[in-house]
């Protein structure tokens, strides 16, 4: 079922707030399903995903001529990736906090470290040793 499609079809005119509602409830519900669990890693998937944000926008009348980036603004939306980015913080701070469900996380253990700026810059400065070599 294509979601967008429905919406078209049963709302002809679109008012900001209305279109607001529907895609949030929706379409970006689907875009965004178990973002947690996979993240769209290739520059053809991120742009496929895009796509979808990019033509719902569209569907309102008076902003389908301009730019993609003034339809966002105008609807103060964000872009699908900041909305990944997002929900990879929130995943994280629930794992390190102990507030995530067991269920899908059950043998996560966190060992109690203390690490001084000292030794964070020491271990950093290591990790990435790049040796320049002339060709």
């Amino acid at each position: 079922m294509n979601v967008l499609g429905v919406i078209k079809r049963n709302f002809a005119h679109l008012s900001r707030k209305c279109f607001i509602l529907l895609y949030k409830s929706l379409a970006r519900s689907h875009l965004e399903y178990a973002n947690s669990v996979w993240y769209p890693k290739r520059k053809t998937d991120v742009d496929k995903i895009g796509r979808v944000q990019n033509t719902a926008t569209k569907l309102i009348p008076e902003l389908s001529k301009k730019s993609y980036s003034d339809r966002l603004k105008f609807l103060n939306l964000p872009v699908l990736k900041y909305r990944r980015c997002r929900g990879d913080m929130i995943e994280l701070y629930k794992i390190i906090n102990g507030i995530h469900d067991s269920a899908c996380v059950p043998d996560l253990e966190f060992m109690n470290y203390q690490i001084t700026l000292l030794e964070l810059e020491v271990a950093n400065s290591n990790l990435f040793n790049i040796t320049a070599t002339m060709t």
